[in-house]
């Protein structure tokens, strides 16, 4: 489906776009219960739309990530129509802008994308992996044991 081809107050809407802009997010009370709220922006070839994003879903998503709303929901405020994950719906991050170390940006596939080790183990800052076999390190560790 495209943004083109969206009408107001229809459900199981299935979209694959790009987030371009997102706003300050939100919060509010209903019914006893808080929450957050944020609107972004969609785009695909056809054209733009406004997106309302919940809760965790504020955090998961970027501006430059290519999301896949399934199961979505179009409803219409003041003449505009947008789009929301609803009650039954689901957004999905299938590409994510990576940020690199000299402030640039690069799309890579979720999959894709590396993971960061954290650690103060010295042999993995010396560049020794945890799967060499340390075995012979081990023997001469013991060996200079029994010198001493």
């Amino acid at each position: 489906m495209e943004i083109k081809d969206l009408t107001a107050n229809t459900g199981n809407v299935d979209l694959v776009a790009e987030v371009v802009s997102k706003e300050d997010e939100r919060t509010f009370e209903k019914f006893g219960k808080s929450g957050r709220v944020c609107n972004a922006k969609l785009k695909d070839n056809s054209g733009e739309i406004k997106l309302t994003l919940w809760n965790d879903d504020i955090d998961q998503i970027k501006v430059g990530d290519k999301i896949h709303l399934q199961n979505g929901w179009c409803s219409e405020y003041k003449g505009e129509k947008q789009l929301s994950s609803g009650k039954f719906g689901k957004i999905e991050v299938v590409k994510k802008v990576i940020p690199q170390k000299k402030g640039l940006q690069k799309e890579d596939s979720v999959e894709d994308a590396p993971q960061e080790i954290m650690t103060n183990d010295p042999d993995i800052l010396a560049g020794v992996s945890p799967e060499e076999d340390v075995s012979d390190d081990l023997e001469r560790i013991e060996d200079e044991e029994i010198i001493e």
